[in-house]
C-alpha cells in the first residue's frame, strides 16, 4: 500500500475503492468568512477537516468502515456581508449541494452519511427533514462545537466563545498555529471580542430570536474573548471531540440498517 491514509477520499486511489466497500461518510462543513483580526478566513475549514482527520483515522483503526470526505470551504454568510471576503453561499444553495453529494454517496452504496458542521451559520436540521423519505441514504448532523457538555466545556476554557473566541482560537492554535496572528509580544493580534448588547429584553434572553447582523454585533467579527487561548487547551478539546465522535462512528459502521434503524429494534 501507499502512503495514502484510506480513511480520506482525497488521497485513496481508484484501485483501492474496487477491493473496500464503506459503510459511512462524513463530510465536513466550513466556510470561508473573517474571525477577529487574528484567525484565518479558513478557520471554520481548518476545524472541521482537523477534526473529521482525528476521528475517521481512529475509527478507522478501531475497524470502522469510514470515509473523510473533502471539506466544503463555503457555507451561509448572509449576515456577514457587510465583511468582505465573507463568502455567501446561499441555504437553498448549499442544500442542492449537499443533495447532490448525498446521492453521489448512495450511488457508490453508502447509505451512513455524517454531516459535520464546522459553521454557526449552517443550519442543515431542515434539509435532513426534506430528505427524509426521499432518500436512501440515513443522514446524521454533529455541529461539533456543541458536542460538549458545559461542564466538559469550562474544564477546559474560561470563557464562552461564540465566534473566534477562546475555542477557536485555542483549536487553530493546535492545528493551524503558523496562522494564528501575534504581535512582536507574543500577544495576539484580536480585539476582545466584546458584543454589542440587544435593545430587547426578549432578545437579550434568548427567547426571540433574530438573524445577527456581525457589522452591528461586533467590531471586527470576533464574538467572544480569545486572549486566554492555548495550543494546549486546543488539543484537549480535539482529544474530547475525538473520544466521543470516533466512538459513535464506530457503532454506526457496525449497526444494520433494518426496519428500525437507527433505533433499537422492536
Amino acid at each position: 500500500m501507499s502512503g495514502m491514509r484510506p480513511w480520506i477520499l482525497s488521497e485513496v486511489n481508484f484501485g483501492y475503492v474496487k477491493e473496500h466497500q464503506y459503510e459511512v461518510a462524513v463530510l465536513p462543513l466550513g466556510a470561508t468568512e473573517p474571525h477577529n483580526l487574528h484567525l484565518p478566513y479558513g478557520t471554520d475549514m481548518y476545524e472541521g477537516t482537523a477534526i473529521g482527520e482525528r476521528i475517521c483515522e481512529v475509527a478507522h483503526k478501531q475497524g470502522a468502515k469510514v470515509l473523510l470526505l473533502p471539506t466544503m470551504p463555503y457555507g451561509t454568510e448572509t449576515n456577514m456581508n457587510q465583511f468582505p471576503l465573507a463568502m455567501n453561499v446561499n441555504p437553498s444553495t448549499l442544500f442542492l449541494l449537499v443533495t447532490d453529494l448525498v446521492q453521489s454517496l448512495v450511488e457508490s452504496g453508502i447509505r451512513k452519511v455524517v454531516l459535520l458542521n464546522s459553521h454557526g451559520g449552517n443550519e442543515f436540521k431542515p434539509l435532513l427533514r426534506e430528505l427524509y423519505g426521499k432518500t436512501e441514504a440515513h443522514l446524521f448532523l454533529c455541529n461539533w462545537f456543541r458536542v460538549l457538555s458545559s461542564d466538559d466545556y469550562f474544564q477546559i476554557f474560561e470563557h464562552m466563545d461564540d465566534h473566534a473566541g477562546e475555542m477557536e482560537t485555542s483549536l487553530i492554535m493546535a492545528c493551524q498555529g503558523h496562522l494564528v496572528d501575534k504581535k512582536e509580544d507574543g500577544t495576539l493580534n484580536a480585539d476582545q471580542g466584546a458584543q454589542r448588547p440587544m435593545r430587547f429584553e426578549a432578545l437579550q434572553e434568548g427567547w426571540v430570536g433574530i438573524t445577527r447582523p456581525w457589522h452591528l454585533l461586533t467590531t471586527n467579527s470576533g464574538s467572544g474573548y480569545p486572549h486566554a487561548s492555548t495550543a494546549e487547551k486546543g488539543e484537549q478539546l480535539l482529544e474530547k471531540l475525538t473520544e466521543r465522535l470516533a466512538k459513535f462512528l464506530v457503532e454506526l459502521s457496525a449497526a444494520e440498517i433494518d426496519a428500525s434503524f437507527p433505533f433499537e429494534a422492536g
